[in-house]
Parts: C-alpha cells; structure tokens; sequence
C-alpha cells in the first residue's frame, strides 16, 4: 500500500534511516550500538520521553538475549515504533472539521478528502471558513470548482463562525451526505485562533447535536519541535480525532510525530502528498513503519 511513498519517505526520513540502517548490519548488538540509536531517535525530534520508551523496551529485550544482532534489533525497533502509534477507530463520518497552521497543507488536504468521498458516490459540500487567508478561499473555490463539489464560501475578514452557520444550514437543507469545513488556520500562538474554533466546533454542535464531529489537524511531514505545541493547543480547544500527515514530498526530521500519537494520544489517519487530488491515503501503521526500516 505505502510502496510508492517509499521516494517521500526516503527525503524526509533518509538521514535517519541510514544511520540506523548501519546499526542493523551488526553482527553483535551491546552498550555502543544502543547508545548510538538513542542519540538518533533523539535527533529526529522523538522527544525525550518518547526516545526513553522505546529504549526501555529494545534494552530490556537485550539484557534478556532477545536481541543479539542488527537484525533483531531492526525487528525489535519495529515491533516497538508500531506499539507507539494508536489504531484509529474513525470510520468515514458525515461531518468534519480540519483544523491546522497556515501551510501547513490544510486546505490541499481538504480538498483532497472531498475528492475522496465524491469518488465514494457521495455528495459533499465543502465551507471555506478560513475567513483571514484570501487565498485560501480562492484555493478551495478552485478545488470545488475542478472537482465539481458545492461550496460555501466566506468573504475576507467575515466572522468564521457566520460563514459555517450558513454552510450547515446549506448543508441540511440540499441533501448533502458529507460536510467538510476549511476552518481557519492562522498561527497557534494567537489566542484568538483557539478561540474562533470553539466558536466554529460549538456553532456546528448546535446544528448536529446528535452527531460527532470528526476534527481532523494537519501536520506538516517536515517536523519539528513546535508540532508537538501545535497538536496540544489544537487538542485542549477542538478535541481532535485524528492526524494528518501532510507534504509527504518535503524534507525534514520526522520523529515527534511519534512524540505527538504517544503523549497525546491521537491516532495519524491519513497521509497526504502531492497536489493531485488522488494522492491521499489512508494510513496503515504497520506498513508504514515497515517501508520506514526498509529505507
């Protein structure tokens, strides 16, 4: 499934992976090696308590003899990234909020996942609510407009919270099976922001009472130490339901999105790269993590 993201991988992960692809020639494992995978997974911005996790357990199993060579240790390594990651339970669901930073891929991804549900049968209505970003709106106008998907959409500096009303209105009156809203996406650090989101998460609660929404945060694949910030805030004021991995064709350090899933919680389900409207997927964790170590 994840076989051709094996290029993305390789120029977001390459420096990594090929550090360790070093350790998992060794013929014998002891003291040195472990210490060198630490600094590693140190350096790709897992996090402290995270890198103590996963050396906890591979220095466990090789004090008990379980690991002896590279090649366990590989498998060891394995088996643990993939106990890091939590399985999402999100089945496809009718309403959705994405939620994420300016740039961070989140409008591309919106559409995307409205081409992804339109290829289902379904018909979908798309809110633009990023309110504050001109070209998002005409961003996400144009992907409705190519994919042949109805729209609302917000004028400049119009109230976000205004714009999804009309859009859930819209949405209950036309027969739409799928709600997608672009919220907006202006730097975590402004309390405004979080605000404008339980605004927007509350004005859609008073629509649907009896259904969950579904609020989705894009992170973008070149990761780094303020992600982990990033998904907290979002978390605290949206309750976020999942990840998405965005810009799979960048570069970077990779390893707090491991930090993020584990001391968070909340499960990546989709991965994003390119600007096609097919190049979504849904995400696998074990065949992630094996095209990962396979590098």
């Amino acid at each position: 499934m994840f076989s051709f993201l094996k290029n993305k991988l390789q120029k977001i992960y390459g420096s990594v992976t090929s550090r360790v692809a070093i350790l998992f020639g060794y013929k014998i494992i002891d003291e040195t090696v472990l210490r060198e995978l630490e600094a590693i997974l140190l350096s790709a911005d897992t996090g402290v308590k995270t890198t103590k996790k996963i050396m906890g357990d591979l220095r466990h199993q090789w004090e008990s003899g379980t690991i002896k060579a590279g090649a366990d240790l590989k498998k060891a390594l394995e088996y643990a990234l993939i106990a890091l990651l939590p399985e999402s339970d999100i089945a496809d669901q009718s309403i959705i909020m994405v939620v994420g930073v300016n740039g961070s891929g989140k409008t591309t991804f919106v559409g995307k996942l409205a081409n992804y549900y339109k290829q289902q049968g379904k018909r979908v209505l798309l809110v633009g609510a990023d309110t504050f970003r001109a070209a998002a709106m005409e961003q996400l106008d144009r992907w409705a407009k190519q994919l042949g998907i109805e729209i609302i959409v917000g004028k400049q500096g119009q109230d976000p919270a205004a714009v999804v009303f009309q859009g859930c209105e819209e949405y209950k009156r036309g027969n739409f099976d799928v709600l997608i809203i672009d919220t907006a996406g202006r730097l975590q650090t402004k309390i405004g922001l979080m605000k404008e989101l339980e605004k927007i998460k509350k004005t859609v609660m008073r629509h649907f009472p009896d259904q969950s929404i579904n609020t989705l945060l894009t992170v973008d694949a070149m990761l780094g130490q303020n992600s982990f910030e990033q998904a907290r805030l979002f978390h605290e004021s949206t309750d976020l339901k999942g990840i998405v991995l965005t810009k799979m064709d960048g570069t970077g350090k990779g390893g707090i999105v491991f930090a993020i899933v584990q001391e968070l919680g909340i499960p990546i389900v989709y991965i994003s790269y390119g600007e096609r409207p097919e190049n979504m997927k849904k995400f696998d964790k074990q065949e992630y993590i094996a095209d990962l170590l396979s590098l």
